[in-house]
């Protein structure tokens, strides 16, 4: 029998992941700076492995993964898109970028403390939150960066 809450948990973040994935696939080829399109490429590729294993402890626990990913992030790519062609393209693209990674920590802390999600889901979480944490100061520092 599949556990609906913690499902549900895991496929919110894998829709959110999935969403960083894709935008930041989009921003790498958009960008025009050789430099941040292959760190974009790499957070992209990251951001696909969570998608993988955190699908892979949906369909352990007998769930079914989402295979889409969500409005709020396809709304967001295309506001960053838009924002990226009427302003400077690489600060556009980095400061929604960094938001994405604001969006998905702050699901992996609320999925991380929630008492009625899996011990087993929770641990996978535990186990990719440094990756989460990481991706987040680094684009945040970009953004801060570029900012000044």
């Amino acid at each position: 029998m599949t556990d609906k809450k913690t499902e549900h948990s895991l496929n919110d973040l894998i829709q959110i992941a999935r969403d960083g994935e894709h935008f930041y696939a989009e921003a790498a080829k958009k960008v025009g700076d050789t430099e941040l399109a292959g760190t974009f490429l790499r957070m992209s590729t990251a951001k696909g492995a969570i998608v993988s294993q955190l699908s892979a402890e949906v369909a352990a626990g007998g769930g079914k993964p989402a295979e889409s990913g969500t409005f709020v992030g396809t709304m967001q790519e295309v506001y960053g898109r838009v924002r990226a062609a009427l302003g400077d393209t690489r600060y556009g693209y980095v400061a929604e970028l960094e938001e994405s990674e604001d969006r998905l920590l702050k699901a992996f802390n609320e999925v991380q403390g929630d008492p009625n999600v899996a011990p087993s889901a929770r641990a996978a979480v535990e186990r990719l939150m440094p990756q989460v944490r990481e991706s987040h100061r680094e684009m945040s520092q970009r953004k801060h960066a570029m900012k000044h």
